[in-house]
């Protein structure tokens, strides 16, 4: 039996997540995992470094010729990111 103050367990991490303003760091970490999800396995084995600064995405890939790709793609790539995400994460994506 449900009381009048009850909440679900995911409406109570939400509050929690933004009362302790973790929300952010929260949705750039569940975007670094999911990137071999996204991307492939072929990119993500290739992708030597990953991560995210003020609202930036910045990737370090051995292959130049996946590198070329991934640029013409850059747009695509961040509406995907942005979209799991649920809100605005990346704004730009730079490779090193």
């Amino acid at each position: 039996m449900r009381k009048p103050n009850d909440v679900t367990l995911k409406d109570a991490i939400s509050k929690m997540l933004d009362v302790y303003r973790l929300r952010r760091k929260f949705d750039e970490t569940a975007i670094l995992a999911i990137w071999p999800e996204i991307m492939g396995t072929a990119i993500a084995n290739r992708t030597k470094q990953i991560y995210i600064h003020d609202k930036k995405l910045f990737i370090r890939i051995e292959s130049s010729v996946i590198k070329n790709e991934l640029v013409m793609v850059r747009e695509g790539i961040i509406q995907k990111l942005n979209a799991h995400a649920g809100s605005q994460v990346i704004t730009e994506m730079i490779f090193l």
